[in-house]
């Protein structure tokens, strides 16, 4: 199995910026793609960034487009950040970290592995 362990969420101002961590640990072999997902309450959760690790291939929703940014510590491929910029009230949610076997799972909600979540606030 593939564990994923988040860190990084906390209440900031409307403007501000966090970096979301997610560590991996486990068979990391079975993971091509590491994604980004957030559930505000009572809405449903949403991909916002993945990137495919064989080919560093990168995927964002629009809404966050040139404001989030994923990336993967190269070196070990078992720690993908989320960079988030430019916060506004809507980005309120838990944001989850996952992990899929297959490459192409992108923004798609069929992943594999699921972290805890870590919780965003913004105000």
């Amino acid at each position: 199995d593939v564990q994923l362990v988040e860190s990084g969420g906390d209440s900031v101002e409307s403007g501000g910026s966090l970096m979301l961590s997610c560590t991996v640990s486990g068979h990391t072999s079975r993971s091509n793609c590491m994604g980004w997902f957030r559930q505000a309450p009572g809405e449903e959760r949403e991909g916002i960034a993945a990137i495919w690790i064989g080919g560093g291939q990168k995927y964002y929703l629009s809404d966050v487009k040139g404001r989030f940014a994923i990336s993967l510590d190269n070196a070990t491929k078992n720690t993908v950040s989320l960079q988030l910029n430019s916060l506004k009230p809507e980005d309120s949610a838990m944001y989850y970290c996952a992990a899929a076997r297959s490459a192409a799972a992108a923004l798609k909600l069929d992943y594999d592995y699921w972290g805890q979540g870590t919780q965003v606030t913004v105000s």
